[in-house]
């Protein structure tokens, strides 16, 4: 792991790398060139545009980003996807993945992950084979491995590859190498499915997570760059990283973030003194 590197300064100075993650990167590489083609499940997320940018070089036309498009990933997201490829020149395509149409995917329940990523590797597998592509691949670190991700066992169920976590590249590597080769993705904050906000055993909706992402967004106008918008039913508990929160907490941002979160369609508006954890909805599970 890099010592040299402090992630949190945005400069855009070169750095200079230890020679470990530069190693991983050239396996990441050589292990890219010897698939031959492939496709890449890009979310436009930090790990996966790193992946992404890694298949283009080693690969050329012969790496494919695909990005997949449902209510559960915000209009946000989906510009800042766009934004990259375009930037990278990828060769990038959109498609639409149906996981809204499956109950087991709507109950919500902590397999939830499971079932999504199953409908995107299933169409992606259907295109694989359609265009002759010799692999999928998606961007599992190691770090991954410490979390709940029930969508691993839907990758492993499909075959798909995962580069990343095969090269032993960390989050913290992929940051320092991201940041080393001018990727405006490598200070990108933590992102995640909307309906990664809504606990577990709560009915996720098209509508719930329009509300979700109106209100995030009115965050994000508001300056803010790490934070959850956590849904409880007409209840949004608001999630911001230690290091913003104590502006979050002045009472004229405060009451602007409730007045904003309101107008986004929420009854009621209180800020998490404990600020921004990723996946703190997992502590019920970790509990049970």
């Amino acid at each position: 792991m890099s010592t040299l590197i402090n992630i949190s300064d945005r400069a855009s100075d070169a750095v200079a790398l230890p020679v470990p993650p530069l190693e991983k990167q050239e396996r990441l590489l050589r292990n890219l060139r010897e698939l031959h083609s492939v496709i890449v499940a890009f979310s436009g997320g930090t790990d996966s545009a790193y992946l992404a940018w890694a298949a283009h070089r080693a690969l050329g036309i012969h790496a494919l980003a695909i990005t997949a498009i449902s209510p559960s990933f915000s209009a946000h997201d989906r510009e800042e996807a766009l934004a990259f490829a375009r930037a990278q020149g990828l060769r990038h395509e959109l498609i639409e993945t149906r996981e809204f149409d499956n109950p087991a995917y709507t109950a919500n329940e902590p397999d939830r992950c499971y079932h999504c990523k199953a409908e995107l590797f299933g169409r992606l597998a259907k295109l694989r084979a359609e265009r002759g592509v010799g692999a999928i691949a998606y961007g599992a670190n190691v770090d991954d491995l410490r979390d709940f991700r029930p969508g691993h066992r839907a990758a492993m169920e499909h075959g798909i590859a995962a580069p990343l976590l095969d090269a032993k590249l960390t989050k913290t590597d992929i940051r320092s190498l991201s940041r080393h080769e001018d990727l405006s993705t490598w200070d990108r904050p933590a992102a995640a499915c909307l309906s990664s906000r809504v606990p577990y055993g709560t009915q996720v909706t098209v509508e719930g997570l329009s509300r979700i992402e109106r209100a995030e967004s009115a965050l994000r106008d508001l300056g803010f760059r790490q934070f959850r918008v956590r849904s409880h039913g007409d209840l949004a508990r608001i999630e911001i990283d230690k290091p913003e929160l104590q502006r979050a907490l002045q009472a004229d941002t405060a009451e602007a973030i409730a007045k904003l979160v309101r107008v986004a369609g929420f009854a009621d508006v209180i800020l998490d003194p404990e600020g921004y954890r990723q996946g703190s909805l997992n502590a019920a599970l970790k509990k049970a």
